[in-house]
């Protein structure tokens, strides 16, 4: 199983002007390093709790459809399913009927199943299986919800104030506890 990132978000959770507001910043002289501290805590937030703030295209790349024929999304929440696709022998892709399968894109995995019957068998036997979805809150940075976009600021704000390099294992590296108190509701909890 793969998982590829086709196309990022067209805004982030939180703009520039919310994070120099959060850091009481006035003039522009960090506007590129707070622009950059906005996307690596927005991504280091997503790869923590496996989820995509904002709208952003995907691709789930299989050998072969799980034993049972429910396709367990590792990203979420899924807002759609664009394409799924299996592959014949020589490469060339069939798209699948869209009517042959259901979503539940809101699910903890989001899921994937046909509607009756079985998928159809790919020819390839590896990566002979590609699904395009969308994962993210919504398109806009308002549908995040805001203790994830709390979180963010105060992750920026960390990060801004520790540029310094400093040792693997100090206690300045940790992520502060209020932005994993935030975040603790919208992760998955394994056993």
């Amino acid at each position: 199983m793969a998982l590829v990132y086709r196309s990022g978000p067209a805004v982030e959770p939180v703009s520039l002007a919310e994070a120099k507001a959060h850091l009481r910043l006035e003039t522009s002289s960090d506007d590129a390093l707070v622009t950059s501290l906005i996307i690596t805590s927005r991504l280091h937030i997503e790869a923590s709790l496996g989820l995509a703030l904002t709208a952003q295209e995907w691709t789930l790349v299989l050998d072969a459809w799980p034993a049972m024929g429910v396709v367990n999304i590792p990203m979420r929440p899924v807002s759609a399913v664009s394409a799924v696709r299996v592959r014949k022998a020589d490469g060339s892709p069939v798209v699948v009927d869209p009517g042959t399968y259901v979503l539940e894109g809101a699910g903890i995995p989001p899921r994937l199943m046909p509607v009756a019957g079985a998928w159809p068998n790919p020819e390839r036997g590896i990566a002979g299986i590609e699904i395009d979805f969308t994962a993210g809150f919504g398109a806009a940075a308002a549908s995040v919800p805001e203790p994830v976009r709390q979180a963010l600021k105060l992750l920026v704000a960390h990060w801004y104030e520790h540029r310094d390099p400093i040792e693997i294992g100090d206690p300045a590296t940790a992520i502060p506890a209020a932005v994993s108190a935030l975040l603790a509701p919208y992760a998955v909890v394994r056993l």
